[in-house]
């Protein structure tokens, strides 16, 4: 049968997940002592632990105003306790579990608090339950800063800003103070850590105070000496007293011949223009009341004219008054022009005086002015650094306000309190852990000794591994039917059973495992394409694999079909058939080999007997002898082939053939071989071993047979149907055995 045409074995893939839980199954009794050993020791180890009480407490870290008052400039470094980010939180933590930090601790608690702050290790406390001396220092201070460390940690809660603290100790009142203490006391070296950082800060700043006070100093001496040296005069606005009064004579100048230019331009239009289209004749008020009065002295004249001569007195009268206002507006209009000819030349000459006295004044303040350019040389220097002495002065009074009012940026959010109770050992959850440690463990080592196990076991395996028909699968005879099937058994005369599963063939013809032989026998009967093998070698690699019952079983269900069927004992070492039939072994096939005579007719020396079992014949192996020589010679070819003629088929139960050559021998003399395997006990190599030094030898093997198979602890069984009809079966038969 071709090999791609077999069922897969367990190693030709991985293991399905069902697998497992068949292999866990069929295990369960080694697992439940797995996982009650693992529970036992989960509880070994918790029941000499101390019991110990953890106290915690919370701590929120806030962030901090770093420029404060204005004060971030002044600070070389950045605020101690400030929280910006995850990082400065871890930075808070590594400061909380720092030696200095914990050394601090232990020297606020009170002395009986040093010992066992922490949790003692499960080495001491199995020192302790057996009374072995530590040899470790305990009470120093080292040892109470370990233990401290090994029962303090410290966590940030998520993406908060809150610390948790946990304390841990044999004492409940200790885990208690050490996490208070320790909270605590990181609050007061924060405090003291920014304290002496504003203390810092200010020392500093009082430095650079008092340098840059006698650097204002000096600049003010060079300034003023260097004014006096000049004698530069200065008014209250750090101005010169020639640039001022070069100033006030410019502005004064500029005036002046604004002015000027103003009168010189009303002059040059009088000139120019008729005067009584001059602005100042036209506006000129008592010019507009000569005018009035004329031309009311002409209506009166006009009105009189009409009525008088002109030598009338009304007449001369009025022309004489018309005259007279006449001449006066003549004269009024020309001291207008006189005056403002007046008014030109004035400012004409101002101006030049003006310009006159300006440039003496720039004259001189020329020649101050290399003076005045080193005197503000100095004064912006002086000016600079007393900018400096008050900016620094400022800073420094920030920053005293600053210390004096700035609060803490850590809080306690809830303080740790004293236990009631330990949260260690936790012995249910070491029991828990240990169940399921132990459960691991069996599960792991049952599928690896599983998966390691190289045995046949399940049907199929041998077909698969051997490329060979697999002819039958004997259920096993372990089971309680089979038990009850050996009390119904009879007894030989040497108060032995006759026979047990060997003969139930026989015997318990109602049975599954007679059943299984009969379809084996079927499958043999039909390997050949209906060409029965007359001669078959029952073979196995290894003893105890069942051949002398496969042998026996296949010979009753072939005389079952009314045949007549011979059975040879070759095992000359360790025969077994003839205790199997209940009959004595003083002759048999090592007579005939060592050289007695074969009769014409009948049995050989009348050595071949009769069973019990109709048409079932039996050659015993006969006394001890040298077996390899005796199959060696022609005597075992010439007895196959009288035996031929007489039996329809002859069965030959052999020894184990991996270690012995009778098996091989008698395999070349056969028509065929059939390998027997028991179920959890054969090989796969053993099997492989067999099946090549048949080939080798040219022996045809027809198939195997798969003994001793429980369906109930088949670790590959598809499903369970076939293991509860199994039970069914063997029940039934089991049942109409007992009324048998």
């Amino acid at each position: 049968m071709p090999a791609e045409n077999q069922t897969k074995g367990p190693e030709s893939g991985g293991q399905p997940p069902a697998d497992f839980w068949r292999i866990l199954r069929r295990r369960k009794g080694a697992l439940v002592l797995f996982g009650a050993a693992g529970t036992l020791a989960g509880v070994l180890c918790m029941l000499p632990q101390t019991p110990l009480y953890q106290a915690r407490t919370s701590l929120e870290i806030v962030g901090l105003n770093e420029n404060f008052l204005n004060t971030k400039q002044v600070r070389p470094l950045a605020e101690p306790g400030a929280v910006s980010d995850a990082a400065d939180l871890q930075t808070q933590i590594r400061i909380l579990l720092s030696d200095s930090l914990l050394r601090r601790v232990l020297d606020k608690l009170r002395p009986g608090a040093l010992p066992a702050l922490g949790a003692p290790g499960l080495f001491a406390a199995w020192r302790r339950l057996f009374h072995i001396d530590d040899t470790a220092p305990a009470g120093s201070r080292a040892a109470a800063l370990l233990e401290a460390q090994s029962g303090i940690r410290v966590r940030s809660a998520g993406s908060s800003r809150i610390l948790e603290i946990s304390a841990d100790s044999p004492d409940p009142g200790r885990a208690a103070d050490l996490a208070n203490t320790l909270a605590g006391e990181f609050i007061a070296q924060n405090l003291e850590a920014r304290s002496k950082a504003t203390r810092d800060t200010n020392r500093l700043l009082n430095g650079q105070l008092e340098e840059m006070r006698r650097k204002l100093e000096q600049a003010e001496q060079r300034l003023q000496a260097y004014a006096k040296q000049s004698g530069l005069m200065f008014t209250s606005d750090d101005v010169s007293v020639a640039q001022d009064e070069l100033g006030r004579m410019k502005e004064a100048l500029s005036i002046a011949e604004t002015d000027r230019i103003t009168r010189q331009s009303r002059y040059e239009m009088a000139l120019a223009s008729p005067p009584e289209t001059l602005p100042d004749v036209l506006n000129d008020q008592s010019l507009r009341d000569y005018r009035a009065r004329r031309a009311d002295l002409r209506r009166q004249l006009a009105d009189l004219d009409p009525t008088y001569t002109p030598e009338h007195p009304k007449v001369i009268r009025a022309q004489a008054q018309l005259a007279a206002t006449e001449s006066a507006l003549e004269r009024e209009r020309a001291d207008i022009l006189k005056r403002i000819e007046n008014e030109y030349q004035e400012a004409r000459r101002k101006a030049l005086l003006l310009a006159n006295a300006y440039h003496e004044q720039a004259r001189l303040a020329a020649k101050e002015s290399e003076a005045i350019i080193r005197y503000n040389i100095l004064k912006r220097e002086a000016d600079s650094a007393r900018q400096l002495y008050d900016t620094l002065l400022q800073q420094m009074k920030q920053s005293d306000i600053a210390a004096a009012t700035r609060s803490g940026n850590i809080r306690v959010i809830d303080e740790a309190r004293v236990p009631a109770s330990p949260y260690k050992p936790d012995r249910l959850l070491g029991a828990a852990a240990g169940l399921l440690i132990g459960l691991m463990a069996g599960v792991v080592v049952l599928v690896m000794r599983d998966r390691g196990d190289r045995s046949i076991r399940q049907p199929g395996d041998a077909s698969f591994f051997l490329n060979l028909p697999e002819l039958g699968v004997i259920p096993s005879g372990n089971g309680h039917a089979a038990r009850r099937l050996a009390r119904l058994l009879p007894f030989n005369g040497a108060g032995r059973q006759a026979g047990g599963i060997e003969l139930v063939t026989w015997l318990k013809k109602p049975s599954l495992i007679s059943e299984s032989f009969r379809s084996t026998l079927l499958s043999i009967l039909f390997a050949n394409g209906g060409r029965q093998a007359q001669t078959l070698v029952i073979a196995s690699g290894e003893p105890s694999e069942g051949k002398s019952t496969v042998a026996s079983n296949l010979a009753l269900a072939l005389a079952e079909t009314g045949k007549k069927v011979l059975l040879i004992d070759a095992d000359l070492r360790r025969p077994k058939l003839h205790e199997i039939f209940g009959l004595s072994n003083e002759h048999g096939l090592s007579d005939i080999l060592s050289g007695a005579p074969l009769n014409g007719a009948g049995s050989p020396l009348g050595l071949i007997r009769a069973t019990r079992a109709p048409g079932v014949f039996l050659l015993t192996s006969g006394p001890d002898a040298a077996p390899a020589p005796l199959f060696h010679g022609p005597r075992m070819p010439d007895l196959l082939r009288r035996l031929r003629k007489d039996y329809a088929a002859i069965l030959i139960d052999t020894p184990p053939m991996l270690q012995l050559p009778d098996a091989r021998l008698l395999g070349s003399m056969a028509d065929q071989v059939i390998l027997v395997a028991r179920c959890g006990r054969t090989s796969r190599d053993s099997l492989l071993a067999v099946r090549r030094r048949f080939s080798e030898d040219g022996a045809s093997v027809l198939g195997t047979v798969l003994n001793d198979w429980d369906p109930a602890s088949a670790p590959y069984a598809p499903n369970g149907h076939l293991q509860g009809a199994y039970k069914s079966f063997r029940k039934h038969y089991a049942s109409r055995g007992a009324h048998a």
